[in-house]
């Protein structure tokens, strides 16, 4: 899921209002307040709000305008959501104005050390570095100098611009840890976080490295490291349609996102298929899975739900023993390795925070790294040894569909070509397989109105939900849990089956709505009788069959698939029941409230 946005434009035409379409290109982040400073005439001024931008928008006077300014979008991590806390930041004495992404983890060691006593304005970590800056501008340093001593002094995760009164022409721009792209132009250059928020005005971006700041002005872009040192570096193309950003017809872009998994997977197929239509990967990543003997899948949220599905694949398929651990655990508590690890990262955006401090700590190891993501040229993209692109296109909704399920088909495919490279016997054609993979995804996207009924059947009035799946079924019923609480606010569990009754079971009362997969030949009976199990306790089940496996009852039957990939096609109905639900108690259902799109703080 990524935190807060950051936009900027440095040239000789009106900024306003490339600035503020470039933070609505942003909303799908997740924010909960907006600011921009624009220099007028030399004179920098300020306007931010809690809330929408469109609330920002309103508050900016019509004839208020300038050549130069940056903008923001703020996700709270230090104080509470409101405009004092909102970004731009400015220097006690007005000079600069700095936005941030990102957590500054000495913030308050830094207060101690050089503003003993002083009453900062905000309660965030950012105000101390533009407030650093002007402290080091005022002991004789020029803005360059300062800007880089108050760097040295940060520890933590940053993306920063900061304008400065008396430099009108220039943003001074640097990164650690948290993503930022410089944009080329012709007159102009802009600052971005994400490429889409600047697609508008340019498709030529650089990338920035860690602890790399940089001069941006409407004629220049130089690059330098903390020593001073120039960095040469060409901009590349963004490969991203400006339509792919956009809703067009539909209400959400959730709903959006889930039409386009049939075209997802037939995209993926063609991806990764070579001149004679056979699905294979490239020689050094077949080569690192035969040379490893234990694969590790570290992600977060759905990815790792993702990666859960991919471990079976692996071993089922491949015969390869895996691990899936949670980024953030694994970050601070890593377990005993074995000899010749190789790691797997999942993440949508690329960016996740937790994922990138593992892969640190991995490269330092020296073990090598695949990353799968949607994103290329993201953090974890360029510094893992090899990376397997989703070619899902921009997903916008901070609830995950079309990535997850793109994220579990090149999981397969990894796991498939994995098993040939070792000489071991695949019995299926996965072309035709992930085909009618994406056959049956149109059948279930088509089938909207009845998930709209089961939505409102099961959860109209409750405060709670359970779903219940035996072996892969049960990684897709953490997805399933995840999706319904995230949009809709729904109190949603997903357990195993067998484990409801060592425990949780108390929570059953009567109407509580269990929903329950029964994808699975080899475990159907047993997830059916703890069916049995919920509903002698009063609960409302609702079971979601395959094809071939359904019984008098059930509520959905799913086309039929293989089932070792029916997780790709048994999570639609899950992601369309959640949507209407959110749909219908009134949520935000892109934007649910406390989250972002992708998690670039720890």
């Amino acid at each position: 899921m990524i935190m807060c946005g950051i936009v900027g434009f440095i040239g000789n035409q009106g900024a306003k209002e490339i600035l503020l379409k470039g933070l609505e290109k942003l909303e799908y982040r997740g924010y909960d307040s907006a600011g921009i400073a624009l220099s007028v005439q030399g004179d920098v001024q300020v306007f931010k709000e809690k809330g929408r931008i469109a609330t920002l928008r309103e508050s900016i006077p019509a004839d208020v305008d300038g050549e130069i300014g940056i903008g923001h979008t703020r996700w709270a991590t230090h104080g509470v959501p409101n405009k004092r806390n909102a970004h731009p930041h400015s220097s006690h004495g007005g000079r600069f104005t700095l936005v941030h992404n990102g957590v500054i983890e000495n913030d308050m060691l830094l207060k101690q050390e050089y503003f003993a006593g002083v009453e900062f304005v905000s309660d965030t970590d950012t105000e101390v570095i533009v407030q650093l800056v002007e402290y080091f501008v005022s002991k004789g340093l020029e803005v360059e100098e300062a800007f880089r001593s108050a760097l040295k002094e940060l520890k933590g995760s940053y993306a920063l611009a900061l304008m400065d009164n008396e430099s009108p022409d220039v943003v001074f721009v640097a990164k650690n840890k948290s993503p930022l792209l410089v944009g080329a132009g012709d007159n102009f250059n802009v600052i971005a976080s994400d490429a889409m928020a600047m697609l508008q005005v340019t498709n030529q971006f650089i990338e920035l490295m860690d602890k790399e700041m940089v001069l941006v002005s409407s004629q220049e872009i130089v690059i330098k490291n903390l020593q001073g040192e120039v960095v040469e570096r060409a901009p590349y193309t963004a490969e991203l349609d400006a339509s792919d950003i956009e809703k067009g017809t539909y209400p959400h872009f959730m709903l959006k996102e889930i039409d386009e998994q049939p075209f997802v997977i037939r995209n993926i197929i063609q991806k990764y298929q070579d001149e004679n239509d056979n699905i294979m990967l490239e020689e050094g990543i077949r080569n690192a899975i035969k040379e490893a003997d234990r694969l590790y899948i570290i992600a977060c949220g759905t990815s790792y739900h993702a990666g859960l599905v991919g471990k079976q694949f692996l071993e089922t398929f491949a015969k390869i023993p895996v691990e899936v651990h949670v980024a953030s655990e694994f970050s601070y508590n890593m377990p005993l390795l074995t000899e010749k690890p190789l790691f797997i990262f999942i993440s949508q955006s690329g960016e996740t925070a937790d994922s990138r401090a593992v892969l640190v700590q991995v490269k330092e190891l020296g073990y090598p790294a695949i990353t799968l993501t949607n994103a290329p040229g993201s953090t974890l993209s360029r510094e893992a040894d090899y990376t397997l692109l989703l070619h899902a296109g921009p997903e916008i909704a901070v609830a995950s569909t079309k990535a997850y399920t793109a994220q579990i088909a090149v999981l397969a495919i990894l796991a498939v070509d994995s098993a040939r490279a070792k000489g071991l016997h695949i019995p299926f054609d996965l072309t035709k397989e992930l085909g009618i993979v994406a056959n049956a995804m149109e059948v279930l996207c088509d089938s909207k109105e009845e998930m709209e009924n089961i939505a409102k059947e099961f959860l109209a009035t409750t405060r709670n939900c359970f779903f219940i799946g035996r072996g892969i079924d049960y990684y897709v019923c953490l997805e399933g849990a995840l999706k319904l609480k995230e949009i809709s606010y729904i109190q949603a569990e997903g357990f195993a089956g067998g484990e409801l009754k060592h425990g949780t079971i108390a929570l059953i009362e009567q109407g509580t709505p269990v929903i329950a997969l029964a994808t699975q030949e080899h475990v159907n009976l047993s997830i059916r009788g703890n069916v049995k199990e919920v509903v002698a306790r009063g609960a409302n089940p609702c079971v979601i069959s395959l094809k071939g496996l359904e019984m008098e009852g059930d509520r959905f039957v799913l086309p039929s698939v293989l089932e070792a990939f029916s997780p790709l096609v048994s999570v639609i109905p899950l992601q369309l029941i959640s949507y209407y639900a959110a749909l219908h108690r009134d949520c935000d259902v892109d934007k649910p409230r406390n989250l972002a799109k992708s998690v670039t703080v720890e």
